[in-house]
């Protein structure tokens, strides 16, 4: 007698689904961050191509761009927008960027990269997406770029927003 996989129930190959081998049985990985704000947000980390931290001298300021873009980095020989994601979100605290590392979020698409900048890495977790609720109290600058929060703690209205990378993207904000 054959012994089959775990994940062949039933009479075999029926019941087999090749998306869920990659995620965990919590759900998927995000990448959790805080903005100058100290407002908690996540992306998927499957849109992610690296992160980094780096000195803000290898930032390059770009005279009469956006006042969203801190400039572009040279990212491994491909030069890349460098952002304030908390000012591409609507939020008023620039990010300081006087210190000796700013962590930068590589997020990337098709052909299109973009780094945004954020106050703190948080770390890696696995989130399940079914326990995704509607955003509650949310900036209108904020809502295009969000799927949805996760509640962490009702009684301090403390949330994980989860931000949807194509959406930051594809802004038009961006040409502003």
């Amino acid at each position: 007698m054959v012994s089959k996989p775990d994940f062949l129930g039933g009479s075999g190959q029926d019941h087999f689904r090749p998306e869920l081998q990659v995620e965990s049985p919590e759900g998927e990985l995000y990448l959790r961050f805080y903005i100058p704000s100290h407002q908690e947000f996540a992306l998927l980390a499957t849109g992610i191509r690296e992160v980094i931290e780096l000195s803000p001298d290898r930032i390059t300021p770009i005279p009469n761009a956006s006042p969203l873009l801190l400039g572009t980095l040279n990212l491994r020989g491909r030069v890349i927008w460098v952002a304030d994601l908390g000012q591409f979100l609507g939020e008023v605290t620039a990010l300081n960027t006087d210190r000796a590392e700013i962590p930068v979020i590589a997020i990337e698409e098709q052909d299109t990269i973009v780094g945004l900048a954020v106050e703190e890495i948080g770390g890696m977790d696995w989130l399940d997406v079914q326990h995704l609720m509607a955003p509650s109290g949310v900036p209108d600058t904020m809502t295009p770029f969000l799927r949805g929060e996760w509640m962490l703690d009702a009684t301090k209205n403390q949330c994980l927003r989860l931000l949807d990378q194509t959406a930051i993207l594809r802004s038009a904000r961006w040409a502003g």
